[in-house]
């Protein structure tokens, strides 16, 4: 079952957020995801789905002419792979295993100026196809009018990435860890955070996330600012993702919050973070996990309440044996006086 990823609007160009129209530009919009990837952000923007062999979908993309002229776009399938913390784009219509896999209901549209299309792209994984994940791209391009005064011929050209898992059973779980950050300062003297993240899933990540800054200089607090987009870690891959601040931004010292994410894989850590003079890397500093820190700190005020009780409940029992050692003989003579009693009553 499929779900409506987006309504009308303006396409966005693969990789990018919605934007508004280019005048120079073609756009491109994915407009269906599996129900069971309905929250998944990756999903309702990229063909992301897990196949076993054998198995066959169709995804419905739209395209749209934002020039002032109309054009012909060329629509067609192309390999691409995921190394050294980047989504690779073959170079043209350079194919690999997974493209060969694609077929689309058309080859071209001629669009209008603002007008849009849609087409259908049919994936079909084979019967023999082995295990493991596989990317790349459903591209539209086009070539402008030609400009007889240049040497050069710009292509324009936008696609929505497919990252496509084989195997039988149940999709690889994705997961990553979060590790040390470095900040630092350009020569211009704008700050910035590079923090480590390492993929321990099983599929490729996309990631995205925020930081937030606070217990400034003054008690400031600044942000959330967005992670510049681009890292792609491939399943196993240790990479980086990069934050920028303001320029003005004191040197700190500064907390640090970070809330990472890949489509609903979040993951969160906060540390102390100072900014170095221009053109500098700062020190090192390990991030703590969020969540994992709020337990701590729960599991150590928990460990000392227990002890506490104990300590009562400890202090509570002494208490009680030395009352019992007191009263205990005080009791015993008591009843021997009682049984004598008794026995001269018996006598008489």
């Amino acid at each position: 079952m499929l779900l409506c990823a987006a309504g009308p609007g303006v396409p966005a160009r693969a990789g990018a957020p919605a934007a508004e129209p280019d005048s120079r530009a073609i756009g491109i919009q994915l407009l269906e995801a599996p129900v069971a990837r309905h929250d998944d952000p990756r999903a309702l923007r990229y063909i992301v789905d897990h196949l076993p062999p054998g198995s066959t979908i169709k995804r419905k993309i739209s395209v749209v002419n934002h020039s002032a002229e109309r054009r012909r776009l060329d629509l067609y399938a192309a390999g691409a792979d995921v190394a050294d913390g980047k989504f690779r784009f073959a170079e043209g219509r350079t194919a690999n295993e997974l493209s060969g896999w694609i077929t689309l209901d058309e080859g071209s549209v001629t669009l209008d100026p603002q007008e849009s299309a849609r087409f259908t792209a049919t994936v079909r994984v084979p019967r023999e196809a082995s295990a493991g994940e596989r990317y790349g791209v459903v591209w539209a391009s086009t070539v402008p009018a030609r400009d007889t005064s240049a040497n050069v011929n710009i292509v324009h050209r936008v696609g929505v990435r497919v990252y496509l898992d084989v195997g039988p059973g149940g999709e690889p779980p994705s997961d990553f860890t979060i590790g040390d950050v470095v900040p630092a300062r350009d020569g211009g003297g704008r700050p910035s955070v590079d923090v480590a993240v390492h993929n321990t899933g099983g599929r490729a990540l996309d990631m995205g996330g925020s930081a937030t800054l606070s217990d400034g200089p003054g008690g400031v607090r600044a942000g959330p600012f967005d992670v510049v987009q681009g890292t792609t870690l491939a399943a196993g891959e240790a990479g980086s993702v990069r934050v920028l601040f303001p320029a003005e931004l004191a040197d700190g010292p500064w907390r640090i919050a970070l809330d990472l994410e890949s489509g609903k894989v979040r993951r969160s850590a906060s540390g102390t973070i100072t900014f170095p003079e221009p053109g500098q890397a700062g020190t090192r500093t390990p991030l703590f996990d969020r969540l994992a820190r709020s337990w701590w700190l729960r599991g150590g005020s928990l460990a000392v309440a227990a002890a506490a009780i104990a300590g009562v409940a400890l202090l509570v029992r002494r208490l009680r044996r030395r009352r019992r050692a007191v009263v205990g003989p005080a009791v015993h003579r008591g009843r021997q006086v009682a049984a004598s009693s008794t026995g001269s009553d018996i006598r008489k």
